[in-house]
Order: C-alpha cells, then sequence, then structure tokens
C-alpha cells in the first residue's frame, strides 16, 4: 500500500500526425466555396461570357480596329470588374452571411484564412480571365479585318490574366476590410466608375497612378509596364493589408 506509482515520462519524439488542412487544401476548399452559390457560379460565368460578347457587339456594329490588343485590353477590364465582386464575395460575403464563425472555428489563424482566400481568388482571377480571353480571341478571328495587326497579342493576354488576379485579390481584400458585401461593392465600383472620372478631370496624372482601369488598358496594349504594374500591384498590398489587419481585430458574432 505504501508503495509509490511512477509513471513514465512521455516520449516527445513520437511524430503527431498533423491535423490542421495544408494551406493548398484550403486554397482548394475556398475555390469550392466560391464556386458553390448562385451569385458565385454567376459571377464567374459572366467574367468568361460578357468578354466574348462584346467582341460579338463589336463585329456587329462594324467598327474597325487596327490591333487586336486593343479589344483584348478591354476584355480584361470588363472581366476585371465582374472578378473583382468575386474577390468581394469570398470574403465579404462570410461576415455578411455570419458563416465567418464557422470559417474560424475550423481554421482559428485569420491570416491563414486570408491567405488561403487570397489564393483562391487568385486562381480563379487567372483562369477565368484567360477563358474570358481564349473566347475573345476565337470571335476575333471570325470578325477581324484581314489588315488587323496581331502583335503584342501575347502581351495582352498575359495582362487580361494579371489584371484579373489583381482585381480579384484586390476584392477580397476590401471585402475582409468591411466585412460587409454591399459596402464594398458599392465604394469599390463609385471609386473605380465614379470617383476617378472626376479626378481625371482635375488631374489626369494622379488618375493614371491610382486607376485599375487605366493601368489595365496600358499593360494590355503595350503602352506602358512599369507604372501599370505598379497600380495594379499598388491595389493588391493596400487592399490587402487593410483587409488583414480590420479582419484581425474584428470581432466575430
Amino acid at each position: 500500500m505504501t508503495d509509490v506509482l511512477t509513471l513514465p515520462a512521455p516520449h516527445t519524439d513520437v511524430p503527431v500526425r498533423r491535423t490542421a488542412p495544408s494551406l493548398p487544401a484550403l486554397v482548394g476548399l475556398e475555390i469550392r466555396k466560391s464556386l458553390s452559390t448562385r451569385s458565385g457560379k454567376a459571377l464567374a460565368a459572366a467574367a468568361v461570357l460578357v468578354g466574348p460578347a462584346g467582341m460579338a457587339l463589336l463585329g456587329l456594329t462594324g467598327d474597325q480596329f487596327p490591333h487586336v490588343a486593343g479589344p483584348l485590353a478591354v476584355v480584361g477590364v470588363m472581366s476585371g470588374l465582374l472578378l473583382l465582386a468575386l474577390g468581394v464575395l469570398a470574403t465579404g460575403g462570410e461576415w455578411t452571411h455570419r458563416t465567418v464563425q464557422t470559417t474560424f472555428l475550423l481554421v482559428p489563424q485569420r491570416g491563414r484564412v486570408l491567405a488561403a482566400k487570397a489564393g483562391a481568388v487568385t486562381a480563379l482571377g487567372v483562369l477565368l480571365a484567360a477563358g474570358a480571353a481564349a473566347l475573345s480571341m476565337l470571335v476575333l478571328l471570325g470578325i477581324a479585318p484581314a489588315d488587323v495587326s496581331w502583335d503584342g497579342v501575347g502581351q495582352a493576354l498575359l495582362a487580361v490574366m494579371g489584371a484579373g488576379a489583381a482585381f480579384a485579390v484586390a476584392g477580397a481584400g476590401v471585402g475582409a476590410a468591411t466585412g460587409n458585401t454591399a459596402a464594398a461593392l458599392t465604394g469599390l465600383y463609385l471609386v473605380i466608375l465614379g470617383a476617378m472620372q472626376i479626378l481625371r478631370l482635375w488631374n489626369s496624372n494622379v488618375v493614371a497612378w491610382i486607376d485599375p482601369v487605366d493601368a489595365t488598358l496600358e499593360l494590355a496594349m503595350g503602352q506602358e509596364r512599369t507604372q501599370p504594374i505598379l497600380v495594379l500591384a499598388g491595389w493588391v498590398v493596400v487592399s490587402s493589408v487593410a483587409g488583414y489587419l480590420l479582419t484581425r481585430r474584428r470581432q466575430v458574432s
């Protein structure tokens, strides 16, 4: 009865299986989440089809264009503005529909969740913009005049895909920063489609450094490279940092 039982020290060298999902697994999960809702499916389909539809209308109007890169640049803008909304839904939609509590209970690291969402919308932005550009190219093959120039098509395609990713990530960052889908979408479209035009009347040089639409057009048409890339990168960095800082401090209820 007086014997003392001594338990062996626990082994610390036993390999423990990691239970948390890997970042690629989270990215795949976020892609499925983005495309699982009707709004997500509709935005993805619109991002792919709006460009070819615009090119078909261009063919019906009979307007002439000397370079194929010009119409492709417009496709990049149209797809990008829709991918912006897809990015907002990926983050702001979680707060609007109150699914964010479940998301953060499954993965408590908020930065990890936001990184997965950024990776998911980046992949979707590149793939959907590439689909829009490819279908638009097929339409342009049918409507383009015989003497049209195809120079710079490669750069235009890369610009369309890069802009698609940049718009999607910027939307995800603003959606995370506001935590409200309606507020994020209204604010983004008012700034990009409204305020930028008003600022252009005041100083076009300033707008050239902040307008993502102008940056996409210039990059796709090969007019400028460094400045448009800096503008799109600025939107990605500023929105993502703001989204991370505000999401980290926001209470989940």
